[in-house]
């Protein structure tokens, strides 16, 4: 663990956004700025599972991801950092013999020296069984495992490094939700006074339970209106929200994640979710490196383009 920055406590700055119609204050976490590689929620989550694979002899790491993958991309970059050895096992195995389709991400993975196994999605399905793992063992040899978008019990850890003693003047903890590692961490280090609020990127209201089983306290709620059709989904309105929100305020957003944040969070001010005076702390947990691999995406489609 050479890298100093994975060595210390890192506290991020609130940068002040904007003042929302009823006094209502957003200010933003900027923890896409923590690394330059490994940046956001994927930094804390790594954070002490590099430190235990070290600890524990580990030479090569393992882990699971799509073509677009955040977790993927900084995994790659961190083991790059460490001198591991890494491996990600890439859901879509037609990929595998055709790398000009590759998406950006992958592209960076390799260039980082990750290895990457290609399997059907119907095999991808069986990531948290044993009898896969055994399998993926015997053909990569011994490996410390790190699960499909990196949330674990030592990356919550991580996350609940996120929120220091100067955050908890804010009424609210906003947070967008994927596998529920990161808003779980949030949960724990909160406040008793502070809500939580976990915008989900996804369709799906099993991260509710997900959530649950992370986290001991009540003081959340998951959001479920801003997915957009589903994970990776976007559409003209978001686009459009991500780039204009980009000429004003100087601080770009991604399309998975923190667009779906910060749209619902403005939303949800219209709607009078918030009360009057409110402070708001919007966590932005990183992700810009899959920008590019959207604009692929909605290029092929004929849809606007994410400034970035």
């Amino acid at each position: 663990m050479q890298d100093p920055l994975f060595q210390q406590k890192n506290d991020i700055p609130n940068q002040f956004i904007t003042e929302l119609p009823g006094n209502i204050q957003l200010f933003m976490k900027r923890e896409d700025l923590l690394h330059p590689d490994v940046s956001g929620n994927k930094f804390r989550k790594l954070k002490y599972n590099l430190k235990q694979a070290s600890e524990n002899g580990y030479q090569k790491l393992l882990s699971f991801g799509g073509a677009h993958s955040n977790h993927i991309a900084a995994l790659g970059a961190a083991a790059k950092l460490f001198q591991f050895e890494v491996i990600g096992v890439i859901r879509g195995e037609e990929l595998k013999d055709e790398p000009e389709k590759w998406s950006p991400t992958l592209e960076y993975a390799e260039s980082c020296g990750m290895q990457l196994h290609f399997v059907s999605r119907q095999d991808y399905r069986l990531k948290d069984s044993e009898e896969f793992i055994e399998t993926l063992k015997s053909k990569f040899g011994n490996f410390y495992l790190i699960p499909e978008g990196g949330t674990n019990e030592l990356a919550i850890r991580g996350c609940e490094e996120i929120l220091v003693e100067e955050d908890f003047k804010f009424d609210f903890i906003c947070s967008s939700v994927g596998t529920g590692g990161t808003v779980s961490g949030l949960i724990n280090s909160s406040a008793k006074h502070q809500k939580v609020l976990g915008f989900s990127a996804l369709n799906s209201d099993h991260l509710r339970q997900e959530i649950t089983g992370l986290t001991s306290k009540s003081n959340w709620e998951l959001i479920l209106n801003y997915h957009f059709g589903g994970y990776a989904k976007v559409n003209v309105e978001l686009i459009e929200f991500i780039n204009d929100f980009r000429k004003k305020y100087d601080l770009q957003l991604d399309p998975v994640y923190t667009g779906k944040l910060v749209f619902g969070i403005f939303d949800l001010v219209e709607r009078s979710y918030f009360p009057e005076g409110s402070q708001i702390l919007a966590i932005h947990t990183g992700g810009l490196q899959g920008i590019e691999g959207m604009n692929e995406i909605l290029k092929k489609k004929q849809l606007p383009q994410i400034d970035y």
